[in-house]
């Protein structure tokens, strides 16, 4: 399928140490054919400079398509995820992380199998592949393999991993569904929802890892995995729409 803008929707929450570093490597993509993108930056309600620090970065850098909005309170990731969504502009969307873990360099992997009309829904998985992933703790990658078997059960897809952040999907499709989940429960959510979507191809590539510590700000916890399975029995099952 042709379309000429990818809208990134990157959600951010006390990153002014890091921000202008992803938005650094944002810029440096480089997008096959002749594909532009929009930066579609959500701060939800950030207690640090972060808001500042994107000020400062746009000024520096009126170049760049950066669309930047604020949470009136802070109400999560996927609350910040809903508000780009709805912001975006773009034929096709694909969710980025404030932080370092993922390579923006990989999009265009990413976009190879929708622009070959072999899909409409990418998610990249840290579990396949041979792309670099820096090792960390057994019961993170445990919990994600078990939270994506979970899902898998109930969705009957045969995803890898349901948990990534790396999840490309045509515009229309995510912005028809009805999205509820203000926090992290955001991607099982998305998962079961677009799994029962008439229209969803759905194909899954090897991206690279490079995952945070907690010394290091990662803000995802063991309560955040219980919400996880809450909500793939939740929108699976008992909330379909």
């Amino acid at each position: 399928m042709a379309f000429n803008k990818l809208s990134v929707i990157i959600p951010v929450y006390n990153e002014e140490a890091t921000i202008h570093l992803i938005l650094d490597r944002l810029a440096a993509v480089e997008l096959p054919g002749e594909i532009k993108m929009e930066l579609v930056v959500v701060n939800d309600f950030s207690s640090d400079n972060t808001a500042r620090a994107i000020d400062t970065y746009m000024e520096a850098r009126p170049e760049l398509d950066i669309r930047f909005y604020h949470q009136s309170r802070n109400m999560g990731k996927g609350a910040a995820l809903h508000r780009g969504i709805q912001e975006s502009t773009g034929q096709y969307i694909i969710i980025q992380d404030a932080d370092l873990e993922y390579d923006p360099r990989e999009y265009a992997d990413m976009l190879k199998p929708v622009i070959e009309g072999n899909a409409n829904v990418v998610y990249g998985s840290r579990f396949i592949g041979s792309n670099p992933r820096r090792v960390l703790f057994f019961w993170h990658r445990a919990g994600n393999k078990f939270l994506t078997f979970l899902s898998n059960v109930f969705s009957n897809l045969g995803l890898t991993d349901m948990e990534t952040c790396y999840k490309l999907f045509r515009a229309d499709l995510i912005k028809s569904l009805n999205l509820k989940e203000k926090r992290f429960g955001f991607e099982p959510e998305v998962t079961a929802k677009i799994s029962r979507h008439p229209e969803t191809r759905m194909c899954e590539i090897g991206i690279s890892y490079y995952g945070r510590n907690f010394s290091e700000g990662k803000k995802i916890s063991w309560k955040d995995g219980f919400r996880a399975i809450y909500c793939i029995l939740k929108y699976n099952i008992f909330s379909k729409k």
